[in-house]
């Protein structure tokens, strides 16, 4: 397993997240990953996907999985 080089991320959140309550999740599409981490804890650590993982997984969640 590889670090992901997380310099240059720009996160985002969910446009669904709650108004900056910081109940939700961030994601940061970098070469060859997709790095998700918790909005009320960015320094705590992340984890990396393949795109196609990160994909699977919304299209899991938008179809009520």
């Amino acid at each position: 397993m590889s670090a992901v080089d997380l310099s240059g991320a720009r996160w985002r959140r969910s446009s669904f997240s709650d108004n900056g309550a910081g109940n939700c999740v961030e994601i940061a599409f970098v070469t060859g990953s997709s790095a998700i981490r918790d909005s009320k804890q960015p320094a705590g650590g992340t984890v990396s996907v393949p795109p196609t993982a990160w994909h699977a997984f919304r299209e899991y969640t938008k179809f009520g999985g």
